[in-house]
């Protein structure tokens, strides 16, 4: 495909739309805005424009529709598959400017946003009026509308469900510039075709979401947490379905490695509450009475301790639970400052968990290079790190391609797929029609073309 380089007519009419202060070129473009997270993908913007309203994304994209201009749209940048990245130059349009929580509708326990409000400010904000947003993503600083285009999950979906189990309706800008509206404040709705499912988890490649109205939920009165060791995985991950199978549902289900709990100490300069064990599972349960969490943690406990558990080990105050979930979010952040690395995030059944990191650890051994892990073993999401440690890099580039493809593919052979909830964009497309097969690929590519009929939008991206 064939962009249009921006020119200074083009920048000038960028800057009728949006005000000379909300574009910027050339060094006024800060390095973050050629990367995402995990900055494997680079590619800086020609132009980077920050929106504040509906009417001027729809005035953008039709002023780049008309002349051939990639859009690649933005958040807060925190996905880690190169989806924000404007590979192909052009207009990076970042929402973070769009950010006001516009209605919190307590008869229909809805909100209404902008989609660059943060998470975590979000959640601050609904949590004082005693609701609850269950979408719980490790990066808290994430956009809800980056959110909301990877369909972001996280540690609660086991009992909660994912981001789009909580959007209710959507204003998005298509391509075009043209603007619709779907769903709204019900319930249910059998009306057609669901483009409304179709954008969420689109990765910013169907439209710009420009207002979302989200679905809450009372806020539960109690929580609590068990940390659990085992001997090994193995004994840890072949818990959960028991667990699961006793009719009792977490808020999530977590399972960790000794190493990288030793990789979050060091890098927050704090002691985890054990760290002696190999393996563990990190629950959380929430409820309204103190009484009923007891039972809960009880059954579990002794479900546990049966299938070979070293200790159960039940974290009550608000200070030690927020010590471990710290320490579990800060996995990430503590592997990306030991070394370059790129992941793997893929999901399967969840008794296959363990067969799973096995096979990872028998790679790592036969390549000698690290592969890290830890995820979601309420609901099969593992995050599977590669790590370049000091391996030069023309060395460990394509020996990491080749372990991310045996790992997509054995990860396919046990019935999974190749993202859980980071999403697709750049990075993975290589692996995405192995995964799906050319079938689905062909009707998702038709899918592009009737939104985006000069591809235009975040192109090079998903598919």
């Amino acid at each position: 495909m064939s962009w249009k380089k921006l020119t200074e007519e083009d920048l000038a009419r960028l800057r009728e739309i949006c005000a000379p202060e909300r574009v910027f070129v050339n060094e006024d473009i800060n390095e973050d805005y050629a990367h995402d997270e995990l900055a494997e993908v680079r590619s800086f913007p020609e132009v980077l424009v920050e929106p504040l309203t509906t009417e001027e994304v729809a005035e953008l994209m039709t002023y780049a529709y008309e002349n051939n201009i990639p859009v690649t749209p933005r958040g807060a940048g925190t996905g880690l598959c190169g989806g924000a990245v404007p590979i192909h130059g052009g207009i990076l349009l970042s929402t973070t400017k769009m950010n006001s929580i516009i209605e919190i509708d307590e008869a229909n326990l809805t909100a209404t946003v902008q989609p660059g409000i943060l998470l975590m400010e979000f959640r601050d904000v609904v949590e004082e009026r005693g609701l609850f947003y269950p979408p719980d993503p490790g990066e808290k600083s994430a956009t809800i509308g980056g959110n909301i285009m990877t369909n972001a999950g996280g540690m609660r979906a086991v009992k909660y469900g994912v981001t789009r189990d909580y959007v209710l309706g959507l204003e998005v800008v298509l391509p075009t510039g043209r603007i619709i509206r779907t769903g709204g404040k019900i319930v249910k709705n059998s009306s057609g075709y669901s483009l409304h499912n179709l954008l969420i988890g689109s990765e910013g490649t169907l439209g710009i979401i420009t207002e979302v109205i989200l679905k809450l939920l009372p806020k539960p009165k109690k929580q609590i947490s068990l940390l659990i060791p085992f001997e090994n995985l193995n004994l840890a991950i072949s818990t959960v379905p028991k667990i699961i199978q006793s009719k009792v549902i977490p808020t999530a289900i977590e399972f960790m490695q000794q190493d990288v709990i030793l990789a979050a100490e060091e890098y927050l300069g704090k002691r985890f509450p054990d760290k002696s064990a190999t393996a563990y599972l990190l629950l959380a349960f929430d409820g309204n009475s103190n009484e009923e969490l007891e039972s809960v943690y009880e059954l579990v406990a002794d479900i546990a301790l049966v299938s070979g558990a070293q200790d159960v080990l039940i974290a009550d105050s608000t200070e030690r639970q927020e010590l471990i979930w710290e320490a579990r979010g800060a996995f990430l952040e503590a592997l990306k400052a030991m070394s370059d690395m790129d992941e793997v995030d893929v999901v399967v059944p969840r008794d296959k968990i363990a067969e799973f990191v096995a096979y990872t650890n028998k790679l790592a051994e036969e390549s000698e290079i690290r592969i890290l892990s830890f995820g979601h073993a309420g609901d099969g999401n593992l995050h599977v790190y590669i790590l370049r440690d000091d391996l030069p890099e023309q060395v460990w580039r394509p020996q990491m391609e080749q372990l991310m493809k045996k790992m997509y593919d054995h990860a396919k052979e046990l019935g999974g797929q190749v993202s859980g909830e980071h999403g697709i964009g750049y990075a993975k497309r290589r692996y995405l029609e192995d995964s799906l097969g050319t079938v689905q690929i062909e009707l998702m590519q038709g899918i592009k073309r009737a939104f985006d009929p000069k591809g235009i939008l975040n192109p090079s991206k998903v598919i």
